[in-house]
Parts: structure tokens; C-alpha cells; sequence
């Protein structure tokens, strides 16, 4: 019976450690402190706000977790470098990888600048190719079974006016996550996109704070409401986990069946 009781209790995601970028708020932050709630050891990421980081820090060790906090911006590759190389040296391992950090830009086309293409595609893209480059090889260094999550958007299919640099990072995301997944396949490695649609968190605040965007938004969602971040965050704990052991080169859509009502593929 004592056997038991430890078994029911022990979390999906015990002695595993993980990276979540962009993790002070939002999908990230949900996703950390669910990762946490299920025994993983997290390393929490932001770029620019320290006090919303140390803020799911504190939230995490008052549920008894465990994490730290580690500064990088992951469109800077040695910042990405120092965030893998700074976890290794705390924990000897890494085995779950959220490339989760992002941001977008609205511009029409013909005014888009070079200036927000390169930081819209180097946090989006370049900081998840190099992201989950940088976490593959640790796993593979240390022959041990590793996970690689990256947080697309439903834009890595559906097109949106208005944020072209945005889209061609996720649809860069689909073929990244496509093809590694097939390189890392020998090793162990999954790699699987989640593409979360409208979801409550800061990056679509501009959405919410404007009543007749929020109708015509929600008029085109067949559930009729914005996902909440723990929501993604319960997608991204089974991609995370044993139960997905066999699920490697796919992207997982949250969208409230937005991309069948649009025309997304």
C-alpha cells in the first residue's frame, strides 16, 4: 500500500529538467509552473522583466517547486549559449526544451522595415532554431531521451494580413520542427510544435481592449472564447511527458476550431 501511495503521488515530470523561454508571462509562465506542479525542475527565461520572472519563481515555491531564473534574449545566439550552458552547470541535464519566447510587430507590407523584420524573425525563429539546436546537442552528449517544444501559432498555416514577418517565423517553425525531428529521431528526441489560436495573454491585449475587434475575433472562433494559457500549458505537459513518447514531427493546434472555420489546413 506504501508503494502505491508513493507511486500516485510522484509527478509525470519528476528528475526531468526544463527550459522554457519567455517564461515570465503569459503561455510560458503557465507553462513553467505546470511543469513544476508535475515535479520537473524549471529554469525560468525572460529577456527584459526580471520582476514578472522572480514573480513565477515565487509562485512556483510556494506550490513547493523547484526553479531558477536565467536572463537571456534569444535572438542574441551566445545569450541562448550562456542559457543552456548556465542549466547544465546547475543541473547536469536538460531533457525538455520550450522554445516559447515570441513577439510580433503589425505593419502593412509594403512598410514593413528591415529593423522589425530581423527582431520579429530573431526571436521567433532564430531563437527557437538555435534553442532547440543548442538543448539537442546536450541531450545527445548525454545519450538520454529528450523533448523539444516549440510555441508556433495557428499563423504557421493561417495567413494574417498585416503581420507578414510574424508568419514566415512560424511558418518557418513548421518546416524547422518538420525536418530536426527526423534528424533527432535516433537519439530519442521528439520535436512537436503546439499552435495555441486567440489566447488571454499580453500579446493580444490590443485585441481585448478593442470591443469590435473582440466580436469579429470571437465571431470567427466556433467555441466562441479566447483559450486560457493553462490550457496550452496542459498540451505542452503531455508533449512533455512519457504518454507522448511515440508523437515526434507534429504540430498541435489550440484554436477553438478557428483554422476549420477560416479555411487553415
Amino acid at each position: 500500500m506504501l508503494n502505491t501511495e508513493r507511486i500516485d503521488l510522484m509527478g509525470q515530470l519528476d528528475q526531468k529538467v526544463a527550459v522554457i523561454t519567455g517564461s515570465d508571462s503569459g503561455i510560458g509562465r503557465a507553462i513553467a509552473i505546470e511543469f513544476a506542479r508535475e515535479g520537473a525542475t524549471v529554469v525560468i527565461n525572460y529577456a527584459h522583466s526580471q520582476q514578472k520572472a522572480e514573480e513565477v519563481l515565487q509562485t512556483i515555491k510556494k506550490n513547493n517547486g523547484k526553479a531558477i531564473v536565467i536572463q537571456a534574449d534569444v535572438s542574441q545566439y551566445q545569450q541562448v549559449v550562456h542559457l543552456i550552458q548556465q542549466t547544465i552547470q546547475q543541473f547536469d541535464r536538460l531533457d525538455i526544451m520550450v522554445n516559447n519566447a515570441g513577439m510580433e510587430i503589425h505593419s502593412p507590407f509594403l512598410e514593413e522595415t528591415e529593423e522589425n523584420f530581423d527582431r520579429v524573425l530573431g526571436v521567433d525563429l532564430k531563437g527557437t532554431f538555435f534553442g532547440a539546436q543548442l538543448a539537442a546537442r546536450e541531450m545527445v552528449k548525454r545519450k538520454t531521451s529528450g523533448r523539444i517544444i516549440n510555441v508556433s501559432s495557428v499563423h504557421e498555416d493561417l495567413p494574417m494580413p498585416g503581420n507578414v514577418p510574424y508568419c514566415c517565423a512560424k511558418g518557418g517553425m513548421r518546416m524547422l520542427t518538420r525536418t530536426i525531428c527526423l534528424e533527432l529521431a535516433p537519439h530519442n528526441i521528439t520535436v512537436n510544435n503546439i499552435g495555441p489560436g486567440a489566447v488571454h495573454t499580453p500579446i493580444d491585449r490590443d485585441v481585448e481592449a478593442d470591443p469590435e475587434k473582440m466580436k469579429a475575433l470571437l465571431a470567427e472562433i466556433p467555441l466562441h472564447r479566447m483559450a486560457q494559457p493553462e490550457e496550452v500549458a496542459k498540451m505542452a505537459l503531455y508533449l512533455a511527458s512519457d504518454a507522448a513518447a511515440y508523437v515526434t514531427g507534429t504540430t498541435f493546434f489550440i484554436d477553438g476550431g478557428l483554422m476549420r472555420n477560416t479555411g487553415g489546413l
